[in-house]
């Protein structure tokens, strides 16, 4: 099953970053986070990229071309031998199709020039290149199998702080709560998509408004409620909060790590 990766986003509120890098190259540990992304999706057998490129392609078309699996694994350099051999590998199985969608394109217009490399796919996936999760990925897809529904998204609470306010009689405040603690999610990416997704976009769409406000009135879109980890990292603070997880030894995406594929 193909994965759609929409890589091409300026990464505004990464400026520490983004002057240099696009947003999916900066780094979590030494790999970016679109490696973990892609690590992720491969850890249950989906080994099948198209990246849809836009702001600074050459920095991540150029990581991939000149990748180097000494760097990142375990090997065994034998002069005699001459070449080191590897006692694990990345990326050796992996196929990615570089696909450029446009520096300004929005996630709608991305996926529509992607199309053509999905020809034959009747079901695919797709996801944002900066959110991480353990989510039992075959759960999510079966979601879309087993029924007539079209596209699946798991939803997940907001992962910071914000104060839900609720209001009456002339803006009088009645309640303020933490809206972690109310039944409001955010959508976490992670999409099933069959091919009928098409059909529901029109030129300039904006993917996740009105695609599936259309979608919604069909009744062919369905949330996965997730309330394990799932993180996105778009401030340089979500990148600090991943790194430390991360230098710990406890970042719950490496689910290739632990085991779990269930």
């Amino acid at each position: 099953m193909k994965v759609v990766l929409f890589c091409g986003g300026l990464g505004m509120r990464l400026r520490e970053f983004s002057d240099q890098i696009p947003k999916p190259m900066v780094p979590i540990g030494y790999r970016p986070v679109l490696w973990h992304v892609m690590k992720y999706y491969a850890s249950f057998g989906h080994k099948d990229f198209v990246l849809c490129l836009g702001y600074r392609a050459d920095v991540i078309k150029r990581y991939f071309l000149e990748y180097d699996e000494c760097l990142t694994n375990d090997f065994v350099l034998d002069g005699s031998r001459g070449s080191p051999q590897l006692l694990s590998s990345d990326i050796h199985d992996w196929k990615i199709t570089f696909v450029d969608t446009g520096i300004h394109s929005n996630i709608g217009e991305r996926l529509m020039k992607a199309r053509e490399h999905l020809e034959g796919e009747e079901v695919f996936l797709a996801n944002y290149a900066d959110g991480l999760t353990d989510c039992p990925l075959p759960s999510l897809i079966q979601g879309v199998l087993s029924g007539d529904k079209i596209a699946s998204f798991i939803s997940v609470r907001p992962p910071i702080t914000f104060h839900l306010v609720t209001t009456s009689n002339g803006n009088v405040v009645s309640s303020i709560r933490d809206i972690r603690a109310t039944d409001h999610r955010i959508n976490g990416g992670y999409f099933t998509f069959r091919s009928q997704i098409f059909d529901y976009i029109r030129e300039g769409d904006e993917l996740v408004l009105a695609p599936f406000a259309r979608l919604i009135e069909k009744e062919k879109l369905i949330a996965h409620p997730y309330d394990g980890f799932w993180a996105s990292m778009d401030t340089f603070k979500d990148k600090q909060q991943l790194d430390e997880l991360y230098a710990r030894g406890q970042a719950p995406w490496e689910v290739w790590k632990q085991g779990r594929r269930s």
